[in-house]
């Protein structure tokens, strides 16, 4: 399976931050940021130039198409990769790096195609938000895992089973490989296009998509009891009273949203 890179030229901070909102939405997995240049990347089979040319009506900028065969992609990472510290609380390294000390979780993962490495700011600020709660003893369900840096984090934090699911086999293979790397034994690790675990859990983390977010607030629900916490990403700032809105009529009450750039995290309860 190959990959796309898509490159978009001359492009600033602000326009940068709408168009990986925007295609985000449209399948593209990871992206990589510049001073001067935006890098995204998606699945050869699931691209539409007519649909990026929708995209770029919002965004108008210049860009370029180039093919990265999927032997390819790990070595381009560990090139470029470089470790994210988020305080500190949590630090988030590849093997090759030195340890990285005086933070409170080490995570340690292959950098592979999986959107999740801490670089981008919503996964920075769904772990600036865990740092504030109480995962000790506690349920937690990671939909959407990616590399499962987040399902990792959880499990170091004390949580006493993590239920993580993502659609992607390849998401769920490097995700394998990072829980063992990380030693860990309280992560289930699932392949499903939804929620459906039967279980109740005390905290949901949710880094995807206004999209999916919006489409599985009920399957959320089913797994919630009273208290449940929903700490959610992948939403820019304009989807913000969308998205409010929505966690009202499903019965969770809005508690605290942090922002970077455009991108928000929010954190709401189970009434």
């Amino acid at each position: 399976m190959n990959y796309l890179q898509i490159e978009f030229k001359a492009i600033s901070k602000a326009e940068s931050e709408i168009l990986v909102a925007l295609l985000s939405e449209s399948g593209f997995e990871s992206f990589e940021e510049t001073e001067k240049a935006l890098f995204a990347y998606i699945k050869e089979e699931g691209f539409t130039e007519s649909n990026l040319q929708t995209m770029l009506q919002v965004v108008p900028v210049k860009y370029t198409i180039s093919v990265i065969p999927q032997q390819n992609w790990n070595a381009r990472w560990e090139e470029s990769f470089e470790p994210v510290i988020i305080y500190d609380f949590a630090a988030i390294r590849a093997v090759f790096h030195k340890a990285i000390k005086d933070v409170q979780h080490e995570i340690i993962i292959t950098p592979k195609m999986s959107f999740g490495t801490g670089h981008h700011a919503t996964t920075f600020m769904m772990i600036e938000q865990m740092k504030d709660l109480d995962l000790t003893g506690k349920r937690v369900l990671d939909f959407g895992t990616g590399t499962a840096v987040l399902a990792i984090l959880a499990e170091k934090m004390g949580a006493s089973t993590i239920d993580a699911i993502d659609h992607d086999e390849w998401s769920i293979e490097n995700s394998l490989e990072n829980a063992a790397a990380n030693h860990c034994k309280k992560i289930n690790l699932v392949k499903a296009e939804t929620i459906a675990t039967g279980q109740l859990y005390d905290v949901i983390l949710a880094n995807i998509n206004l999209n999916v977010i919006l489409h599985n607030l009920q399957a959320c629900k089913a797994v919630s009891k009273k208290g449940t916490i929903l700490l959610l990403s992948g939403i820019i700032e304009a989807d913000q009273t969308n998205m409010k809105d929505s966690l009202s009529a499903f019965g969770w009450k809005h508690h605290k949203t942090i922002q970077k750039g455009e991108w928000i995290c929010m954190l709401a309860q189970m009434n």
